[in-house]
């Protein structure tokens, strides 16, 4: 009698393995595509740190021009030694598609979506601030680059 208790169950049924097999399968499906969201989100944050500099740079060069626009796009003119570079981006490209705008973008690389960066500076009505928009090129999902923040 006491050996057919012991034998009673030594391992796991074909079902539970099974069912163990499928919700690993399912955290899995769900788990995967957030984590490279993450990543690909923490890579943009270097991006939209190394632009912290040149807006700066483009908002006191244009204080200092009387808020034209023109006269700051080269990296000598905005008193930089180079332009930046994002680590997964290509070199930002400034533009002045107005007198009073500036418009400052980057290509993620496709590490990182191939994105592009597109951030609009207009003055305020005081000349004081500049306001960044996204700008129509910006293709930078919500998901990755909240809305507002450009």
């Amino acid at each position: 009698m006491k050996q057919m208790k012991r034998n009673l169950q030594k391992g796991f049924t074909l079902i539970e393995l099974m069912i163990v097999v499928a919700i690993i399968g399912i955290l899995a499906a769900i788990a995967i595509p957030q984590y490279q969201d993450y990543i690909t989100k923490s890579k943009w944050s270097d991006t939209m740190a190394s632009v912290g500099p040149l807006k700066l740079a483009i908002a006191e060069c244009m204080q200092n021009k009387s808020g034209v626009s023109t006269n700051c796009l080269t990296f000598t003119e905005l008193g930089l030694a180079a332009m930046p570079i994002p680590k997964f981006g290509s070199v930002f490209l400034v533009t002045a598609p107005t007198a009073a705008t500036v418009l400052i973008k980057t290509t993620g690389t496709a590490e990182v979506g191939s994105y592009v960066y597109g951030a609009l500076g207009t003055v305020d009505a005081s000349g004081t601030k500049i306001e960044w928009t996204a700008d129509a090129s910006d293709t930078l999902p919500t998901k990755i680059v909240k809305a507002g923040v450009r």
